[in-house]
């Protein structure tokens, strides 16, 4: 009697055990048939991947037995009624979500190339914008994952090895006894690892194939660890290293060649212009949604997709090496308009810290008398945009709610072409008062479902509508509209137009880090703007200097990049992709993962990594660059 109930309490979980691992290893197996043409030719052997994965499942499963195995061995025999309710109900939630989570990795995978992760947890804050492009884009895949749940809460409905009533008619003190031994085997394969610390989700990384190590993590664990460390850590640096700050300071500087600051702004320093005059110029940012250069066929990408950025490319100081900070908006944003660099955890335009004196342009040139302002088609809310550009040196702020109905209205709000006419607008009657203005406008075309007005374009051949490459065709339609109006409405010469991308559309690939794609358009034009093509290794942080530049003022900034006019330009640029930084200088990069050793590796002529011998400094430089950055946002040193 005591072996079979026995038995009987521990085959219950271990049943749970199995079923959860059917499901997570059966998510894997699809992933892994889908995407073998990118995983065949890895550095190691690919079906390891089922191993490794078993180690992430199970502790993704023992977690999710740890409360139902208390309840299991602890409801007292008179209560057995709703400990089996509670069970019953606690399983049918699990299985559920891990039906539904399984089904919801592959367009996860399609759109950011990784394992849903915080990203997936951030956007649960904008329920409208997210489900109106769940539903628009991914109709087959909800129908899919709704037909897997019902066939799932079908068999547990139906099936009599759901219930839990038996087991806990077991005697209390049996199953007290047998809890002991269920909570050690549980909390192991948690912790799934002997050392002093447990595994996490770079325990998956075995290949230098990034994505045959995403399809090794497990998703339900990948998202519930990245809510815990963002939670715990808030980003913090420590996951990369250790190094002083002093250091850390001290190697940053130097590897972006700039001089000490104040106590109070670090990297605070005055940058000469190369273009000195008595009438400085305007500002404008034309920040532009997920555009990257392989579609850019001035960039050597597609030549049809963007005829205005081609034509106008002759016409600016264009950028041909320019990279992106990272693959979010947040990381654009911060790049163009303040100047930084990623920071770990969520990017500064969202935390808590950089919602005030925090630099940027409008707070730069508000001495100067520059009226500023943000332009956006959508609701300025996402992101926190409204927050962190109101709350630092913005004065007006124009989003979707400001424009009436006579405007397209898509998904992610009003259609670019529609806010550059009103942007341009209200250039032209402050530019006819005689005021000075920095502005940055941010496009919303180029985002799935791809909304923007019929037409307008002509549409390209053999491509759907609403596809990627015909919203970047508006996008770039917008571009060549605020130009034309510019000259037309007079304020063209009095104004620097500073035309960039905040990231690329989808940043893919199998290297650890995709290097070719955060390759991104940027271009200077306007008044006085003499044509040429900047071959050198920039970022985001370079071409806002380089803008500012233009503008014809000596000014004091703590920007973390540099104009290319200078004499002593460095060419470095900081990657950040999803929780991996690399710091890439000329033809070199040095890649950080959390818990891993630096590794440094080649950068090929076709932006492909191929692994190089240690090269300690620069390693070490990545390092500093990521604590520094923590500790300029964490002590409001950024200003």
């Amino acid at each position: 009697m005591v072996k079979a109930s026995l038995f009987q309490t521990v085959t219950l979980l271990l049943r749970w055990y199995l079923i959860l691992l059917l499901i997570f290893a059966t998510g894997r197996a699809v992933l892994f048939a889908l995407f073998y043409q990118r995983l065949h030719d890895s550095d190691v052997n690919i079906w390891l991947s089922f191993v490794y994965g078993l180690r992430m499942d199970t502790i993704a499963a023992s977690l999710l037995l740890l409360a139902p195995a208390l309840v299991l061995h602890l409801t007292p025999r008179p209560l057995a009624a709703l400990g089996n309710a509670l069970l019953r109900a606690y399983f049918f939630v699990v299985l559920l979500i891990a039906v539904y989570m399984e089904n919801a990795t592959l367009p996860f995978i399609n759109e950011y190339d990784v394992r849903p992760n915080i990203i997936f947890i951030n956007y649960l804050k904008y329920p409208r914008e997210v489900l109106s492009t769940i539903w628009a884009v991914y109709k087959p895949e909800l129908f899919v994952s709704f037909v897997m749940m019902a066939l799932a809460g079908w068999w547990f409905m139906r099936s009599p090895k759901t219930r839990f009533d038996a087991a806990l008619q077991v005697p209390l003190r049996i199953r007290i006894i047998v809890l002991l031994p269920v909570l050690l085997v549980l909390v192991m394969g948690v912790r799934s690892s002997f050392g002093h610390r447990p595994a996490n989700p770079s325990d998956a990384i075995f290949s230098s194939n990034r994505l045959l190590n995403e399809i090794t993590k497990n998703t339900l664990h990948n998202v519930g660890y990245a809510a815990y460390s963002e939670m715990r850590h808030g980003g913090s640096a420590g996951k990369y290293g250790k190094m002083s700050v002093g250091e850390a300071l001290r190697r940053m500087k130097q590897r972006l060649r700039i001089a000490d600051g104040s106590d109070d702004s670090l990297f605070r320093r005055l940058e000469p212009t190369h273009f000195k005059t008595d009438q400085p110029k305007n500002l404008v940012i034309f920040l532009q949604e997920s555009l990257g250069a392989q579609f850019v066929g001035a960039l050597g990408g597609e030549p049809d997709v963007t005829p205005n950025i081609n034509a106008l490319s002759d016409e600016s100081v264009f950028f041909t090496q320019l990279f992106s900070n990272g693959t979010r908006s947040v990381r654009g944003i911060a790049g163009v308009v303040a100047g930084f660099l990623a920071t770990p955890g969520k990017g500064v335009v969202k935390r808590n810290l950089s919602q005030q004196d925090f630099f940027t342009v409008a707070q730069l040139l508000k001495p100067y008398h520059y009226r500023s302002s943000f332009f956006y088609g959508g609701e300025s809310r996402f992101d926190n945009m409204k927050s962190w550009f109101a709350g630092n040196g913005f004065d007006e702020i124009f989003d979707e709610a400001t424009f009436g109905d006579e405007v397209y209205h898509g998904t992610w709000g009003v259609d670019d072409a529609a806010v550059v006419r009103r942007a341009s607008q209200y250039y032209k009657q402050l530019n006819d008062n005689g005021e000075k203005f920095v502005s940055v406008i941010f496009s919303t075309t180029n985002h799935t479902p791809f909304d923007f007005p019929p037409g307008v374009i002509d549409l390209l051949p053999g491509e759907p509508e609403k596809s990627v490459r015909n919203a970047i065709k508006y996008a770039d339609h917008a571009i060549g509209e605020l130009i034309r109006l510019s000259r037309l409405q007079g304020y063209y010469d009095d104004t620097v137009f500073l035309v960039i991308a905040d990231h690329n559309i989808r940043t893919y690939g199998d290297d650890i880090i995709p290097v070719n794609m955060f390759h991104i358009p940027g271009m200077i034009l306007g008044g006085g703007v003499k044509p040429e093509k900047i071959d050198l290794l920039s970022s985001q942080p370079d071409a806002l200097a380089t803008a500012l530049d233009y503008i014809g003022m000596d000014l004091e900034y703590p920007i973390l990049g540099r104009s290319v006019y200078v004499d002593d330009k460095a060419e470095v640029t900081l990657l950040q992709f999803h929780n991996i930084y690399g710091l890439r200088h000329k033809d070199e990069i040095a890649i950080l993962q959390p818990g891993k050793a630096a590794q440094t590796w080649r950068v090929t002529q076709d932006m492909k990594l191929v692994r190089a011998a240690h090269n300690a400094e620069l390693e070490k430089d990545a390092l500093a660059f990521v604590v520094a950055l923590d500790v300029l946002y964490r002590n409001q040193l950024y200003r």
